[in-house]
């Protein structure tokens, strides 16, 4: 993976429409970046190790151009980072091109018979073989090449495919791996993210597994692998190309955190009834009482989404009296799970692509669990493949490490929780009560993030810190979490999130004046707990950041520095108490001169396992 663009042209320079759509998703993570255009009777190809710009100086030396093409942003899975490894791949006649995100699970075996046949092999990738798998297969039709090479690969795959005996055809596949077709006036497209093609074109189709489509000047045809015709909807890219531009800030990310205080409120927007005390998410209506029958809840999900479920476990036990099981998905379909009838699956993955989570669904659905999902991204495959489920409305987010997404998750799994405790034994003057609360978290985000100049002269009192131990309690143990990974992902500083209480279970003994301790500790139902875990921090010589909230004075005796948050209910804490640590992670980052964005060896969508 990461990246994949390619373009079929009457008669265009296809070379600026691939170079631009490869920046537009060059915030997905990448090392190397590389092109192929059909140029005459021939292919024409330029690959480089690093970023974009290195590739465009290569072109700028040997210009190429074409009316077709396909590029490629590569995040390394087989074979370091090299020009040699970076995609596209030629086969061994030099006619056929190919780029691939995804993973050939069986290209060892592949290779070998392969290269019993005479094939030659370049690079230490999977996906060569497939290029030569094609060419194998190739009788002057390249659909057919690729439908039989196909029939014989294991593992994820988005592919898009040129050759040069067939000029104004472009074809791409998908199993398991991200791709759209875009839909133009005399060309089309295909890619991984619609984000590489909104300058061209707003109308698209998604493919679906195991489906391929055949593009030209003049239209395209979509198929299953066993070339069975299919007519897909075309759906209408809403958001603009405003949405994947800086706006005068510094960084994607630091735009992303200040976009939260309209981003939370976007999320819940037209879904809380404040009369009522209630919420209603029409993406879950059929499912409600699904809901008052289950016994059983199983959050599935990685990474910071993953963070987010085991909040969404405590509000949904506490709010909705249901119990509620978090699993990492990439564990969750490599053991034997017990799902019982009537459980429901809650799949939370802001790309709705995250390949290791979709197959934790597909798993959960086989064994009857009703499967729904927050997803960010409409139109993405879990959002298609779910029962049922509701979008974040977050937009469009560039920055690897994620922020907005995650506060917007947090505020939907903060509605689901409503809208069951409604049905359950919430009475309306609570409700109620959570609604003001909810309504009132874009104000109070905008609070945190006036204090943003204090926050970076904090930060940078701690970059040159190398380990950092972030503990918290009940809610804000997540958080601790959560906040952890942002250091660890933008960074490169080590960091742990703990429960307050676990330290004494042995990190304790890593505290020293050396060690930075970030405490959540906001005057919840723990805080006198957690004034305790503190004090403990201080009588080793360990340096206290608190997260606290307003007016809170005995936190600030103890602690060398206090981000002050509002006071809200218990289970919305961590949309808040999250939002300093961000900016912390964001503000040592950038002093320890760090890329930000795109942070190394990290990817924005996981599509391999």
């Amino acid at each position: 993976m990461c990246g994949i663009i390619g373009c079929v042209t009457r008669d265009r320079d296809t070379v600026p429409i691939l170079l631009e759509g490869l920046r537009r998703v060059e915030y997905r993570g990448y090392d190397s970046a590389g092109i192929a255009v059909v140029d005459g009777d021939g292919l024409d190809i330029r690959k480089a190790e690093g970023k974009i710009d290195r590739l465009q100086a290569l072109i700028d030396e040997r210009p190429i151009s074409g009316p077709t093409g396909i590029a490629h942003t590569r995040w390394a899975t087989h074979g370091e980072p090299s020009e040699q490894n970076a995609h596209p791949h030629l086969d061994g006649s030099g006619r056929i091109a190919l780029v691939h995100n995804g993973i050939v699970e069986n290209y060892r075996s592949i290779r070998r018979t392969l290269e019993a046949k005479g094939h030659v092999f370049t690079s230490e990738t999977d996906t060569e073989v497939l290029a030569h798998l094609i060419q194998e297969h190739y009788e002057g039709n390249l659909e057919a090449a690729v439908r039989a090479a196909l029939a014989g690969v294991q593992g994820a795959y988005g592919i898009a495919v040129i050759c040069a005996d067939e000029p104004e055809k472009l074809v791409g596949a998908r199993n398991g791996s991200p791709l759209v077709v875009g839909i133009g006036k005399d060309a089309n497209y295909v890619a991984s993210d619609v984000a590489a093609l909104v300058r061209h074109t707003r109308d698209v189709v998604y493919l679906d597994d195991l489906e391929m489509v055949v593009a030209t000047p003049d239209g395209f045809s979509t198929t299953t692998l066993e070339n069975e015709l299919i007519t897909k909807n075309v759906e209408k890219v809403t958001w603009n190309i405003d949405m994947i531009e800086k706006n005068g800030f510094p960084h994607f990310m630091l735009k992303e955190i200040f976009e939260q205080e309209r981003t939370v409120m976007d999320a819940v927007r037209g879904r809380l009834i404040s009369a009522a005390g209630d919420a209603i998410l029409g993406g879950l209506r059929e499912h409600r009482r699904a809901f008052q029958k289950s016994e059983r809840i199983i959050i599935l999900a990685c990474g910071t989404s993953w963070h987010a479920g085991l909040i969404g476990e405590y509000m949904l036990e506490d709010l909705a009296r249901v119990s509620v099981e978090v699993e990492y998905a990439s564990e969750f379909r490599y053991r034997n799970p017990v799902i019982n009838p009537g459980d429901i699956a809650i799949v939370i993955s802001q790309s709705g692509e995250t390949i290791d989570t979709l197959a934790a669904m597909a798993e959960a659905q086989r064994r009857g669990a009703v499967a729904l999902g927050i997803v960010n991204v409409v139109g993405s495959t879990i959002a298609r493949q779910s029962d049922g489920g509701v979008y974040t409305h977050a937009g469009l987010e560039i920055g690897v490490a994620s922020t907005k997404a995650f506060t917007s998750q947090l505020m939907v799994l903060a509605a689901v929780a409503l809208m069951l405790g409604r049905s359950h034994d919430i009475s309306v003057t609570r409700g109620r009560q959570i609604v003001r609360a909810m309504e009132a978290i874009p104000g109070q985000i905008a609070e945190i993030l006036g204090r943003h100049e204090s926050i970076r002269e904090i930060a940078s009192r701690y970059a040159k810190d190398t380990n950092f131990l972030y503990l918290g309690r009940g809610y804000n143990f997540p958080v601790a979490l959560e906040g952890a990974l942002k250091l660890k992902e933008i960074s490169y500083i080590h960091a742990e999130g703990y429960p307050a209480a676990e330290m004494k279970h042995g990190p304790i003994a890593l505290i020293d004046e050396r060690m930075p301790v970030v405490v959540i500790a906001p005057q919840d139902a723990f805080y006198e707990k957690i004034l305790s875990n503190m004090q403990e921090v201080k009588a080793r010589g360990g340096r206290i950041i608190a997260i606290t909230s307003e007016g809170d004075d005995q936190v600030e005796k103890m602690a060398d520095d206090v981000i002050e948050i509002p006071r809200t209910l218990p289970h919305l804490t961590p949309i808040l108490s999250v939002v300093p640590l961000q900016l912390l992670a964001y503000h040592i980052a950038v002093k320890r001169g760090c890329h930000v964005d795109q942070p190394r060896n990290l990817a924005k969508s996981v599509t391999v396992e």
